[in-house]
């Protein structure tokens, strides 16, 4: 098969999955150029605080049923007030696996869809369902949750929640027509050291913050290039195929984006990327395929590493780094740097602060840390996340937060505004990169709400 039939196979194959057709899938766009950064007219009204009518039992159903969303039946399972009542996927084999989850936790038979590739709009025109939660492979995000709200449901998508800008803005006017919640699922800002850090940025401990360093350095190599326990038809290397920049930034951005106020008193302006070359794959698929191999034939955009500074509106500057080829261990670094300390997380937990910045706290001091800044979520909720699982405990926290808001008919923690903000550094980092490290600036997706949005609250 050719480079150009396996793009074509890839939107074919993508599109199946999410019932979409191929026009409309929007699969490995090419880079934007020339877009439009001014802020198109509000069509709707701010979701920023929007309260939702509240709900006794939050209704759900999923689309997607692969690594992210089996597990997610799991611990939806285990919140108070959850229920799934549909869930959909094109692969039989993922529907059973779910129905036997659902019959091992004795919940009521959830309607499964799949019979064919437009199924999951069915799913989303039940008048039963109250959330629809996409675990979809990237490309379809947008385009199953802007059809989910128009038909009256809140959505939760996984990351990152848009591909290009004008897929961030179509998120942002429909969840702002419909009035419905689209929290994008950043789970590591439920992260234990994460939530700690942001109380200890609140109470002041790292004076005023200024930089900030965060990535998303995985490798994955083996399961880009699995046929068989990796991403589904190998969508995500047909990605690294396609595209360069920062494919990945929302888990290394989203906690430093809330401890720094973004779009909540400051926000991103403007910013410049640049990756090194590619190698990584093309040796991978030499060494494990064979070099006349489809596999090294290939011509790979994705640079093996991108870094991406990013300047905010009072000052503060963010790097943001990618790479899933390299053989080196993961990290998200989270670093931040105030006039009074510093804090991060990779290689290892540490914190510096005056009177004594030269040296790093010690165990002990770093024990009574943890304990005095523990964050109000993790006293009442730890144990019970850390039971159920999901990335040590944050993707339950995640979840579970979720429900309660649109139970209980209050804000969620991340509105729209955040999940574009987030995603869209990948379709600007491209810009940049594919310019020769020129400045892109980052719309303001809030349309000024920044200026006057209250800073996240710790809450309980």
């Amino acid at each position: 098969m050719d480079r150009r039939n396996f793009l074509l196979s890839g939107t074919v194959e993508a599109a199946a999955l999410s019932g979409l057709s191929c026009a409309s899938a929007g699969v490995a766009k090419a880079p934007e150029k020339d877009v439009n950064m001014t802020p198109p007219p509000r069509r709707g009204e701010s979701v920023q605080n929007l309260h939702a009518p509240g709900m006794d039992q939050v209704r759900i159903g999923m689309i997607g049923l692969g690594n992210r969303g089996s597990r997610a039946v799991g611990r939806l399972n285990r919140i108070e007030g959850a229920e799934i009542v549909a869930f959909c996927d094109i692969r039989k084999e993922m529907l059973d696996n779910v129905q036997r989850k659902m019959d091992m936790d004795g919940k009521t038979n959830p309607v499964s869809y799949g019979s064919h590739e437009t199924d999951w709009q069915n799913m989303c025109q039940r008048d039963d369902i109250d959330l629809v939660y996409i675990c979809t492979p990237w490309l379809q995000h947008t385009p199953q949750a802007v059809y989910a709200m128009r038909h009256g449901k809140h959505v939760a998508v996984e990351v990152p929640a848009a591909l290009t800008i004008e897929d961030c803005w179509n998120l942002v006017d429909t969840s702002e027509e419909t009035q419905r919640h689209c929290m994008m699922l950043e789970n590591v800002c439920y992260g234990f050291f994460e939530m700690m850090t942001l109380n200890m940025v609140r109470q002041g401990v790292f004076g005023d913050m200024l930089h900030a360093e965060c990535s998303y350095i995985h490798d994955l190599r083996r399961r880009k290039f699995s046929e068989t326990d990796g991403y589904w038809n190998r969508w995500r290397l047909k990605q690294a195929i396609r595209r360069t920049g920062n494919l990945y930034p929302t888990h290394g951005l989203g906690p430093v984006a809330q401890c720094f106020d973004i779009n909540r008193g400051d926000r991103l302006t403007h910013l410049v990327s640049m990756s090194t070359r590619q190698a990584g794959l093309s040796l991978y698929a030499e060494e494990h395929y064979g070099t006349d191999s489809w596999e090294a034939g290939q011509t790979y955009r994705l640079g093996d590493m991108n870094t991406t500074i990013v300047h905010t509106d009072q000052g503060r500057t963010i790097m943001i780094q990618y790479d899933t080829t390299s053989p080196r261990p993961y990290s998200r670094i989270h670093l931040m740097s105030g006039t009074r300390g510093i804090v991060r997380q990779y290689p290892s937990e540490n914190i510096a602060l005056e009177p004594d910045p030269h040296d790093w706290l010690n165990d002990e001091e770093m024990k009574n840390m943890r304990e005095r800044y523990k964050h109000p979520l993790e006293h009442e909720m730890g144990k019970m996340a850390r039971d159920v699982g999901g990335h040590g405990g944050m993707d339950y926290l995640m979840d579970w937060r979720l429900v309660k808001c649109l139970r209980e008919g209050i804000p969620v923690d991340q509105p729209v505004y955040d999940g574009v903000m987030m995603s869209s550094i990948s379709a600007l980092s491209e810009m940049s990169v594919t310019g020769d490290g020129m400045r892109i600036d980052v719309p303001d997706f809030t349309r000024g709400g920044w200026r006057v949005n209250r800073p996240m609250e710790i809450i309980s």
